[in-house]
């Protein structure tokens, strides 16, 4: 059997392996679509153009010395290339996203019509501050929300995504124990928190040491009040946490940490499963980022950007990145800038205050902001607290459907969040997690996240979210039981699933061994794998 450069077997019509193979690879309607490069050559071009004589460099020497290695194509087929090739994208407004511990929920329409309201769609960060006064508005509101939300202190609005948030966080803390004196250098972050946690920490400057779970999937407070000392300048703590389990002992390590001199980061990528229903400020939480493209419906990847804004405690606000948000007092909401920071410090704080510096060179991700307010002011304080329920809902609904069929390694340390964790044991002998992933995607689904988190081996992680109804996930259910059941029975032909995508199974070893990063003809490529 071959395979060319782009996965396609041309013997092979895809979706039916019993059936003959068409001329074209196509099958009705599912275009085969060859990579761009087996579509036009570099000897052609789209548009023809006389050589000009060029008298003079204006590039500075840049001018390009050898041809692009582009292949030539005309308009209609470039158009029709890339009409074709996003046919075969899966999205949220295709079927359900059951990545666990991302959270792709609907986004609203109406968050995008304000979004691209003029005003919002159009400002420039150079603008003079007194023509984005709405803008800047909009920025201070939410700000007050997620306050309101959090139970915190302050806010800083300008980080623009998660990890970026844990360091705008991680370095509050780092500026607070430098003016405290204290050269602490070791951050504590459990088993069950999420892998950027001690990559942020580390880049930081930071020593991180682990700290166990416990068999039912919780940080194992005993081992990490153990650990506590003068050297600790703090945990970084996921609530509720990659194993989809929410920390209930929480507030006990707050208060133990604290007690030797540390703090509190709590990544808030989860905040989903708790808006409305839980504030983090009360559990004592110094610092947590909140995604607001998943907690508050702003589009992933490329609608995006995302943004991480990071709800700071009193004991944390006056090291926060300017500008910041912050609470004074009497209840007001305050934005915190360079030219009113030391006014602002003199009046509401007792000790000196010293920002960090700033994250970014301006407020933040305007787009996510617009959407995200517009989703709070839509949804109102109730109808938040309904999206963690019907979020806790919708997960544990899939974890009781499917714990029959699969194993569920923590289904009895009581209701998960807002994801259910399976994993691969229970299979038939050489079947793993794998299978069932590529069989999904035969039954037209895109698969869960697989092997993470990395405490339970063959992971299965499913995050329904509260935007699907009970009809979906019956539908998505009934999908995952299927293969499940096929793996378990030793159905083989899931070992070369999908059988009815656009493209194979990839050899994904030999690709990461081997991957071929330059372009090369399909007589090269074929001769190179012999």
């Amino acid at each position: 059997m071959t395979i060319n450069q782009s996965g396609w077997r041309p013997e092979i019509t895809p979706g039916k392996t019993d059936a003959p193979a068409t001329f074209t690879g196509n099958r009705a309607l599912m275009l085969e679509e060859p990579l761009i490069f087996e579509i036009g050559d570099e000897r052609t071009t789209g548009v023809d153009f006389a050589d000009g004589d060029v008298h003079h460099d204006r590039l500075g020497g840049l001018t390009r010395k050898a041809p692009i290695g582009l292949p030539g194509l005309s308009e209609p087929e470039t158009v029709r290339h890339y009409t074709r090739l996003s046919r075969q994208n899966y999205a949220i407004d295709l079927g359900l996203f059951p990545l666990g511990s991302c959270t792709m929920k609907h986004n609203p329409r109406l968050n995008e019509k304000m979004a691209r309201l003029p005003g919002f769609a159009d400002i420039h960060p150079l603008q003079p501050v007194d023509t984005v006064q709405g803008a800047l508005g909009v920025i201070n509101e939410l700000a007050m929300w997620l306050i309101r939300l959090t139970g915190m202190h302050g806010v800083a609005m300008t980080p623009k995504a998660g990890a970026h948030g844990e360091l705008c966080g991680i370095l509050c803390i780092k500026a607070a124990l430098e003016a405290r004196g204290e050269k602490r250098r070791v951050i504590l972050v459990p088993e069950s928190a999420h892998g950027t946690n001690p990559a942020t920490a580390a880049f930081a400057g930071f020593q991180v040491e682990d700290i166990p779970a416990t068999a039912e999937g919780r940080v194992d407070l005993a081992a990490l009040t153990a650990r506590l000392g003068p050297d600790v300048a703090g945990v970084m703590i996921t609530n509720p946490n990659t194993c989809g389990l929410f920390e209930r002992d929480l507030k006990a390590i707050s208060d133990a940490v604290h007690a030797a001199g540390g703090y509190v980061y709590c990544d808030g990528a989860n905040f989903n499963a708790i808006v409305g229903r839980v504030r983090p400020g009360d559990l004592g939480v110094d610092a947590m980022h909140i995604n607001l493209h998943k907690t508050f419906s702003t589009p992933h990847g490329g609608g995006g950007p995302g943004s991480g804004p990071v709800v700071l405690s009193a004991a944390l606000s006056p090291f926060g990145p300017l500008p910041y948000t912050a609470r004074t007092a009497d209840g007001h909401v305050h934005l915190v800038e360079e030219d009113n920071a030391d006014a602002f410090s003199a009046e509401h704080y007792d000790g000196a205050v010293t920002p960090f510096g700033r994250m970014t060179a301006f407020h933040g991700q305007m787009g996510m902001f617009t959407r995200a307010l517009t989703y709070i002011l839509s949804h109102g304080a109730d109808g938040l607290k309904q999206v963690a329920e019907d979020a806790v809902l919708n997960a544990n609904y899939v974890l009781r459907s499917l714990e029959d069929t699969l194993d569920a390694p923590f289904a009895g340390s009581g209701p998960c969040m807002h994801e259910a964790i399976f994993s691969d044991a229970g299979l038939a002998q050489g079947f793993s997690t794998i299978d069932i992933a590529k069989g999904l995607i035969d039954e037209g689904f895109h698969p869960m996240t697989v092997y993470f988190p990395l405490v339970v081996h063959g992971a299965m992680l499913v995050e329904p979210t509260e935007t699907e109804s009970k009809a979906s996930l019956d539908q998505f259910i009934g999908a995952l039981r299927s293969v499940a059941q096929r793996a378990r029975a030793g159905d083989e032909t899931l070992k070369t699933a999908p059988h009815f995508a656009p493209r194979a199974r990839l050899d994904e070893t030999l690709a990461a061994r081997r991957p071929v990063l330059v372009w090369k003809e399909p007589a090269a490529v074929a001769e190179a794998a012999e």
